[in-house]
């Protein structure tokens, strides 16, 4: 009678893991979001193209490759994220598949998410030292670069502690 009951409840709980697939689903629905967006903010660029400053240029092609990675960013948790937790994609004799896909475990994923995350960061960063250049900064933009440095310093210094752990734990 336990037995019956402690294998219904293990069915259970293993089966839950479905509840994650909307999640993940939702996820890959916000590719198309950030897709809409990215072409937004290309479509802002072009009218102003000639008589932009090299800057601004700069500037923009920066908010372009930011979008692309938080895209990177969420591709990869869905993939990883889906394959770990949920069930194998059976795309493995697709000529697309991505080389990474089905061999990045937890430990990878924690990797590459905040090697994302730092390069997203010092785009911000990137960013906010090109509009320096084009005048003094009040006391508020300082106290923002000020911040965003700190934040970048902390997401590096996050990454290396993860990746030491990491090497730490795989020798054991």
């Amino acid at each position: 009678m336990f037995a019956k009951f402690e294998d219904l409840l293990e069915g259970a709980v293993f089966r839950s893991r479905w509840l994650l697939a909307p999640l993940y689903v939702g996820l890959a629905l916000s590719l198309g979001v950030l897709a809409i967006k990215f072409v937004q903010e290309f479509l802002h660029i072009i009218p102003g193209i000639l008589a932009a400053k090299e800057t601004d240029l700069v500037l923009s092609i920066l908010s372009l490759v930011d979008i692309a990675l938080v895209g990177n960013l969420v591709l990869m948790v869905v993939f990883a994220g889906y394959e770990n937790f949920v069930s194998k994609i059976d795309v493995a004799n697709h000529p697309d598949r991505p080389s990474w896909m089905g061999k990045v475990d937890m430990s990878g994923l924690k990797i590459r998410l905040i090697a994302s995350i730092v390069a997203i960061s010092s785009i911000q960063i990137l960013k906010q030292f090109m509009r320096v250049t084009e005048g003094p900064l009040s006391d508020a933009g300082e106290r923002q670069l000020f911040w965003l440095v700190t934040i970048h310093l902390v997401l590096v210094v996050s990454g290396l502690l993860l990746a030491l752990m990491d090497r730490i734990a795989g020798k054991h």
